[in-house]
């Protein structure tokens, strides 16, 4: 009995922390908000270019989509980032989310038509794509605002372990009903998700910006990139990012994989063997908490995709190459939750939405650029030598890291996280909030 109750208490150490979730009314409201809408989007996500491919027949014109999304979301995510530090957050948020579930009504309503339209699917992409730009930073910026400083590392967990539970059910359950039901039904689907995370997002309390409300100016966004070229260790994670997304994790070789692996029936399980280990690991991501060294996982978790991704370029089989991308996955769930721990715990509150803006920048850049590196070396040298190379240059990128930016490498919760201005956390329920001791200085 006493070996099986330390078992337990083993094992109940490696789930997530879901503090941030019981303490929080707002984290818990934004946390179910974003989890309703993710789900909801992924089935429109992936009836748009469904959609395009039975009205036009063109491979080209499908992948024209991406070209379409690109632009706005690095346009207006930087518009997005100096808005967050100079408008209600909460606003912001909710503003947007109501004009997202009016682009998913016109969606529906050009679906029902006789003969749908395929104009209004790529001005719908690349609005959503403007609208997300615009929104993502003013969500991400209120999380320090919402949860206690000692939880933030929790927080990132939760969020994490949101995105892969609807990365790995969403897609299926959008194809099957699509295939059953029709692409109404997907867009339908999604204004009613929408309506619900608005219902949502509404109760939570505002977020205000501790600046004078002014109209956002070039000269704002600048100031935040200053501050993080002034901090190695804050550009260091996001190199370390655009390394990550860059050179390991091509999704656009998947497709001639399968056909290399001689089973383009599992092209779907490539597509969700990394989501699969990124939700195991958010599943047993409790030891994240007992981790201070964030820099350090950082660099690390680098390394481990890359190493990862060379192995499944050498895997002898098609399971062994799944069990090799679902441990990059992992390894990308473990770099993005101290990445997040990183910026959440340092970054001054009045900064924190162009710092989410960069954030955006880089995470949408990198597996566009991943993709058209994996694609063209694809063309000159093979598949398997494409995925090899990218492993490769990815496993390097972590050494050059390592030894360019000493202070990521250093970086210490302990003595280098700094309160965001000493705020309480709003939302917070004064008879459970936990006593926080004092941070040393930065």
């Amino acid at each position: 009995m006493p070996s099986l109750l330390s078992g337990l208490t083993r094992l109940s150490g490696l789930l997530p922390n879901t503090a941030p979730w019981r303490n929080s009314r707002d984290f818990r409201l934004t946390w179910t908000s974003g989890t309703v809408t993710m789900l909801g989007s992924i089935f429109t996500m992936t009836a748009i270019p469904l959609q395009i491919a039975h009205l036009t027949g063109s491979p080209l014109a499908v992948g024209a989509v991406g070209a379409v999304e690109l632009a706005p979301v690095i346009l207006f995510g930087l518009y997005g980032g100096v808005l967050a530090d100079r408008a209600d957050r909460r606003t912001v948020a909710l503003v947007t989310e109501i004009a997202l579930a009016g682009l998913s009504a016109l969606l529906l309503a050009n679906a029902l038509l006789g003969t749908p339209a395929v104009w209004p699917l790529y001005v719908a992409a690349g609005v959503t794509a403007a609208l997300q730009g615009i929104q993502q930073p003013s969500l991400d910026a209120m999380i320090p605002r919402l949860v206690p400083h000692g939880q933030l590392v929790a927080a990132g967990a939760l969020l994490s372990l949101r995105g892969s539970i609807a990365t790995v059910a969403a897609p299926a359950a959008a194809g099957l009903l699509i295939a059953g039901a029709g692409v109404p039904w997907a867009y339908l689907i999604d204004l009613v998700t929408f309506l619900v995370s608005i219902a949502l997002l509404a109760r939570v309390r505002p977020v205000p910006s501790e600046r004078d409300a002014e109209a956002p100016q070039l000269r704002e966004f600048i100031e935040g990139a200053r501050y993080a070229a002034r901090r190695p260790d804050l550009m260091g994670t996001y190199l370390a990012d655009l390394a990550a997304t860059a050179f390991a994790l091509p999704t656009a070789l998947f497709p001639f994989l399968a056909e290399e692996l001689d089973a383009v029936w599992a092209l779907g399980l490539l597509y969700s063997a990394a989501a699969v280990g990124s939700l195991l690991a958010a599943a047993t991501g409790g030891w994240t908490e007992r981790v201070h060294r964030h820099g350090r996982l950082v660099l690390l978790s680098v390394a481990l995709v890359g190493a990862a991704t060379a192995a499944a370029a050498l895997a002898p089989n098609l399971w062994t190459v799944l069990i090799c991308l679902a441990l990059a996955g992992a390894a990308h769930w473990i770099g993005d939750t101290f990445r997040g721990a990183i910026w959440n715990q340092s970054i001054p509150d009045e900064l924190r939405g162009r710092a989410a803006g960069l954030e955006m920048l880089i995470g949408t850049a990198g597996p566009a650029l991943g993709d058209l590196r994996a694609g063209g070396l694809a063309a000159r040298q093979g598949i398997l030598a494409s995925l090899r190379t990218g492993g490769l240059l990815c496993l390097g990128g972590a050494a050059v890291l390592s030894a360019s930016f000493p202070s990521l490498w250093r970086y210490d919760q302990r003595t280098h996280a700094q309160h965001t201005h000493g705020q309480e956390p709003h939302g917070q329920e004064p008879h459970e909030q936990e006593p926080q001791p004092a941070e040393p200085a930065h």
